[in-house]
């Protein structure tokens, strides 16, 4: 599986067509979704620009990306750089009137569990981001399901990338609290989603790197047939160095690398 990553924290003044308005995001979506991805991952903006969990923030990038592109699932992060009181966060996606196919929780982040506690208790697919073998320690005791494991290499040097991926992925529990296997999720608040059966099955991984490192560990995705993810949040360049017109390019690039 494939996912558009559209915006994340950036802002226009690091890329003019970084997505940030639901309009903006809407019109990416779509485009991206022609050519083949499955899901896409989004960070909604305040009027301001700012990242918010706001209900209404959630809301208004959702409708718009579903009336754009029927269908096509749609995540939100949960990071604790947006809201950084774990209560806080578990009392946003308790007021989310639209509710996310999916979700990113990262298991570093104080309060981690309840958010995603928060997430599945509203039949919201929980995504999981392991950043170092700390990460995984905390998510091995985790009793909340999960819906896909995200091994997000944050390194920016290509070989140290490369060889963190290869131990967060070895140090992954062979089972764990799962949802039914799925690339995308189960529709949010459906009865599928929220009854997430206690499973022998570990979820299916996605890895991805940001910066410098994108193209290597999307390469080392691939070979490994593990799910990735590609866009402006974590890359600017195409795989030869050169600047990348958008989100589509960068999609386009991806799947001319093998990322299915």
């Amino acid at each position: 599986m494939l996912k558009a990553c559209l915006n994340g924290g950036r802002t226009r003044d690091a890329h003019p067509a970084v997505p940030v308005t639901p309009a903006e995001l809407a019109v990416d979506a779509a485009r991206c979704a022609s050519l083949g991805v499955a899901a896409v991952h989004v960070h909604p903006r305040a009027a301001s620009g700012a990242e918010s969990l706001r209900p209404e923030v959630i809301a208004d990038a959702l409708t718009a990306i579903r009336a754009a592109r029927p269908g096509l699932p749609v995540g939100v992060s949960t990071g604790a750089w947006i809201e950084p009181d774990p209560a806080a966060r578990v009392a946003a996606v308790r007021s989310w009137s639209v509710l996310p196919d999916f979700a990113s929780v990262n298991a570093h982040e104080a309060g981690a569990e309840a958010v995603a506690a928060a997430l599945h208790e509203r039949g919201v697919l929980v995504e999981v981001g392991l950043w170092t073998l700390d990460a995984v320690d905390a998510y091995r005791s985790w009793r909340v399901p999960v819906g896909r494991i995200l091994v997000e290499c944050m390194a920016e040097e290509v070989p140290a990338a490369v060889a963190d991926a290869a131990r967060i992925l070895a140090a992954l529990p062979s089972s764990a609290p799962a949802v039914p296997p799925s690339s995308t999720g189960a529709p949010a608040g459906s009865p599928s989603a929220a009854r997430a059966p206690q499973g022998a099955v570990a979820p299916p991984v996605l890895l991805h790197a940001e910066g410098p490192a994108t193209w290597a560990v999307l390469a080392e995705a691939v070979s490994r047939g593990l799910h990735t993810r590609v866009g402006l949040e974590d890359t600017l360049l195409l795989p030869d160095g050169t600047p990348a017109p958008g989100n589509a390019a960068l999609v386009a690039a991806a799947l001319a690398a093998g990322a299915r």
